[in-house]
């Protein structure tokens, strides 16, 4: 293998063509995608592990990684859409897909169409699916949301529990009962606990449906809170769920970019819009080919009195100096040795001890929002795509997929 900075077409699985034109390459490793579905189907077994694969899987792909994890076993996956499980069925054609926003009026025969099944959080939306399934005689199935808290979607409990008679129906259609956790992440607070028994005590009504309560995080607070199916999704991507420890996931994201030009600046230039960042030595800039059109967010700028976000430039951290603008930033590489990096070498913004959730602290936001901002302007590069999936590699995209992205979302 080549330079890091420097990869041929076979090391990144691109054409030449492909790898000479484009400004930046997004590496995804669905292998690992698959190691980390399976790491947390270890902690909850019995209870089934899901995947969750709205906002394109997290900004991975839809098509690639619903086709992995239902290759490896994955049964069950949940979407924000009707759009997107339209997408999940054809790359997972046996699988149980649900659909996370509801049901949308005048919808049912889309959703019968490819057999997907709604999260029902309210009495209205009931009355329409049932009325669907009743004038159709479709025996589609759907799932009851109980808000326990969160107070986004779902029934409340008195609600909930009004429904529990109709399970002794013959043909109830109620599949999977469902709440969310607010808090997950912070394993000391006590809404986790409330949240946990306010469930527990409207889902022992619907006794023979399964319930499912956890999302990432929520794997982490124990066994009490797997119930029958738990729901991942950030942390299939390489995020950590448990925030203030090691990162128990393997990483899956790596985005390489390419210097578009290389420069002296004088002392004392300043470097940007906004002449925010002045230079305190003779300064080599290399100016790389992405921007906050491509998801780097504006505020991991370089500004005087601010610390920076960093790339990797052949082997070494290197800060961003200046404002990130649309398409362009500048990375101080004085302390980089002449010769090591030039013109059309690639550094790396992604990779290399440099995670998603450390770019979301300069970004002033969550891991979840780096990676559905990451652009389309990236050819990616797939690895251990299923055979025969045509995803292996993936050139720019003229257009970015109309894929909503809901980064703090119902199964997050």
């Amino acid at each position: 293998m080549t330079s890091a900075s420097h990869p041929t077409a076979a090391d990144i699985g691109l054409d030449s063509h492909t790898l000479q034109v484009t400004p930046g390459v997004l590496t995804i490793d669905l292998d690992a995608i698959v190691a980390n579905w399976k790491a947390l189907e270890s902690r909850t077994v019995p209870a089934e592990c899901s995947a969750v694969i709205k906002a394109d899987a997290y900004g991975c792909g839809l098509t690639p990684v619903t086709r992995k994890l239902a290759s490896a076993g994955c049964k069950t996956f949940f979407v924000a859409t009707l759009a997107e499980a339209k997408q999940a069925r054809e790359a997972a054609p046996k699988a149980v897909i649900y659909v996370l926003n509801g049901l949308f009026a005048n919808c049912g025969d889309d959703f019968a169409k490819i057999d997907a099944r709604p999260v029902i959080g309210d009495l209205n939306e009931l009355a329409e699916w049932d009325a669907f399934r009743r004038t159709r005689g479709w025996r589609g199935q759907a799932a009851l949301q109980i808000n326990t808290g969160m107070n986004r979607l779902g029934l409340n409990p008195d609600e909930a529990r009004g429904l529990a008679p109709r399970i002794r129906e013959p043909d109830h259609g109620i599949a999977l009962v469902l709440s969310h956790l607010a808090c997950a992440e912070d394993v000391a607070n006590p809404m986790n606990g409330r949240q946990l028994a306010a469930f527990r005590d409207v889902a022992s009504e619907f006794s023979g449906v399964p319930a499912s309560l956890v999302n990432s995080s929520g794997i982490f607070l124990g066994p009490h809170f797997h119930m029958d199916l738990a729901r991942p999704g950030a942390a299939l991507y390489g995020l950590n769920p448990t925030p203030g420890s090691d990162n128990p996931m393997q990483p899956v994201i790596g985005l390489k970019v390419r210097i578009a030009q290389i420069r002296s600046v004088p002392k004392d230039e300043t470097v940007g819009y906004g002449a925010l960042w002045h230079a305190k030595r003779p300064t080599r800039l290399a100016i790389v080919s992405a921007g906050y059109a491509d998801g780097y967010f504006r505020a991991a700028s370089g500004i005087e009195g601010t610390r920076s976000a960093q790339v990797v430039v052949a082997g070494q951290r290197c800060p961003i100096v200046g404002r990130v603008s649309m398409d362009l930033m500048a990375i101080d590489i004085t302390d980089v040795p002449h010769g090591a990096v030039r013109r059309g070498h690639f550094v790396t913004l992604i990779g290399d001890g440099i995670t998603a959730d450390e770019l979301s602290h300069h970004f002033g936001t969550i891991g979840y929002e780096v990676l559905t901002s990451l652009g389309h302007r990236y050819a990616r590069d797939y690895r251990g795509a299923v055979p025969g999936s045509k995803t292996a590699a993936e050139k720019p995209a003229t257009e970015p997929e109309k894929s909503p992205a809901d980064p703090e979302g119902a199964s997050a």
